[in-house]
């Protein structure tokens, strides 16, 4: 059967190691999808959730919170300041801080205020989406 090693690794701890059918994840110009000896890459991910095909067809699902991917014929390296299984997602908790981040974006008194208000808001947006992507599984 054909595999790639698959790490995806934060800067706390590595989160998912082991080989894969397919991993999809959210790059920086759209979805992108690797397979067993794709072409080599680097490029940067946004928000969102890597969705890894195990090699005996489970699924497992970290959400991220951007980061750079690597990717060479046999390996796929994630590497991102936050990653979070998506069994570890709190989806209350993610609701309590986008309404923060929401009541922050409301408040901004600057410049500064409204870009941090707005980019703590796409990425609790995009953390909720993957709660629920990974809920439906």
């Amino acid at each position: 059967m054909n595999t790639i090693h698959v790490d995806v690794v934060s800067a706390e701890e590595s989160i998912y190691s082991g080989e894969a059918r397919f991993v999809a994840l959210p790059g920086e110009s759209g979805e992108l999808g690797i397979y067993p000896r794709h072409t080599p890459l680097i490029t940067r991910i946004k928000a969102g959730s890597v969705r890894i095909e195990k090699a005996d067809g489970a699924e497992e699902f970290v959400f991220v919170v951007g980061g750079i991917l690597e990717v060479q014929p046999d390996r796929v390296t994630v590497l991102s300041d936050t990653a979070i299984r998506g069994k570890d997602l709190d989806e209350e908790k993610a609701n309590a801080a986008k309404q923060a981040a929401e009541e922050a974006l409301r408040n901004a008194k600057s410049e500064i205020d409204l870009a941090r208000a707005q980019s703590e808001l796409a990425v609790l947006a995009a953390q909720l989406s993957a709660l629920r992507k990974y809920r439906k599984k």
